[in-house]
């Protein structure tokens, strides 16, 4: 198992709308091949800065699954309007502590 982890930095006063894209798209992510959950958190220290956080079940169902499909366009069109910046995006693993 695998978390993408998208760091979004949005335009000031777009809170409520970038959080409704995101609701709205939540079902085209759960629907893509290999995804196992999608949760969003807001940075309590820097409001405009969020995380997205995507379980997917290898990477390649992220990078080419998911992104080379419509609802990967879709996705943007919902969204992108908000950014400030393109997300920076990244793929992490657990680590068993023991």
């Amino acid at each position: 198992m695998f978390t993408e982890i998208a760091q979004i930095e949005i335009k000031e006063g777009s809170h409520a709308a970038f959080e409704a894209g995101v609701a709205k798209a939540k079902p085209l992510f759960l629907r893509a091949k290999g995804c196992k959950g999608v949760t969003l958190h807001k940075s309590v220290e820097h409001p405009t800065r969020y995380r997205l956080y995507v379980l997917w079940e290898t990477v390649e169902n992220h990078m080419v699954d998911f992104r080379e499909s419509e609802d990967f366009q879709e996705w943007r069109k919902l969204v992108s309007g908000y950014f400030v910046q393109p997300p920076q995006v990244e793929h992490t693993v657990d680590v068993d502590l023991g």
